[in-house]
């Protein structure tokens, strides 16, 4: 499927800024199901400076500079990609979730070393006693580690509410399991904290949904906003996407935009201003098939 994906920013200024530096990740990745065509970057004011690199993780990361007093600012990135769906893994006939744990731990080849690294705690994912106890119940000994993971995200799904505009970057994954709601973000965050809780290796995935769902297909959260959702590895089979608000192995609805340990490694626009005051913040996204 190709879609053609438009997603822009807007900042509304109380006073005026002097001077901006942004770092932009907005152009989707390559991967075994993805193949990004084209990125197209519309910057208003434009730049003095518009410089692309690849991050540590290894998302495509636009660095922007506006040098010159402006009230405003909007960025926008129109993006055409081509998705096709991977076959899903049969979750039963994985190796069990001890067995990837301790490969994680002992294993030493290049794509193994490379996911230990999510198995650590990060800025907005720590796991404590209590997240460790909300994922027990999905992890009995020697479950296979998709049927454990396919598991703990239903529950998610189940057990918490969807509730735009209760939670904000900042919320914590302790304040998200204790109130029981949130959006993708939290979710991600949350499940990601659960995995890691059982040394499992677990990332996060920024990214979107298809606006319109083809017809009779239902209709998934997330939609019309950047969406997110999380990988976790298993030996031999590499990683695996799933989406927790909507309780479904990721697939051809979605575009893969970058990754990390956590939402603050893959923020789409973030950066620091000379002036400004207080803000606003206006996002539109339309994924579109066609």
């Amino acid at each position: 499927m190709r879609y053609r994906v438009t997603h822009s920013t807007t900042y509304a200024y109380a006073s005026p800024v002097s001077m901006c530096h942004n770092e932009v990740r907005l152009t989707p990745r390559l991967t075994r199901g993805q193949v990004p065509l084209r990125t197209q970057l519309l910057v208003d004011p434009a730049p003095a400076t518009l410089a692309t690199h690849l991050d540590y993780f290894g998302n495509t990361v636009t660095f922007l500079t506006i040098p010159g007093t402006h009230d405003d600012l909007t960025i926008t990135a129109m993006s055409d990609v081509d998705v096709t769906p991977l076959p899903t893994p049969t979750p039963e006939t994985s190796p069990g979730w001890e067995q990837v744990r301790e490969c994680l731990r002992a294993e030493r080849k290049p794509e193994t070393l490379d996911a230990y690294q999510f198995v650590f705690a990060s800025p907005h994912v720590v796991a404590d006693d209590a997240v460790a106890a909300y994922a027990e119940p999905s992890f009995p000994p020697e479950r296979p580690l998709l049927a454990a993971v396919l598991d703990l995200t239903h529950r998610i799904h189940v057990d918490f509410a969807y509730e735009p505009d209760t939670t904000t970057v900042a919320t914590s994954v302790a304040e998200v399991l204790a109130a029981r709601r949130g959006v993708c973000q939290d979710f991600a965050h949350l499940a990601i904290a659960c995995l890691r809780a059982q040394g499992l290796a677990a990332r996060y995935v920024s990214g979107y949904l298809e606006t319109l769902p083809a017809p009779g297909a239902e209709r998934l959260r997330g939609q019309d906003a950047s969406h997110a959702w999380i990988g976790v590895f298993c030996p031999d089979l590499g990683w695996i996407d799933i989406d927790p608000t909507n309780d479904q192995v990721v697939g051809g609805r979605h575009v893969t935009l970058a990754w990390g340990r956590d939402y603050g490694d893959v923020s789409p626009v973030k950066g620091v201003i000379v002036g400004g005051g207080v803000h606003t913040v206006d996002v539109a996204v339309d994924v579109e098939a066609g």
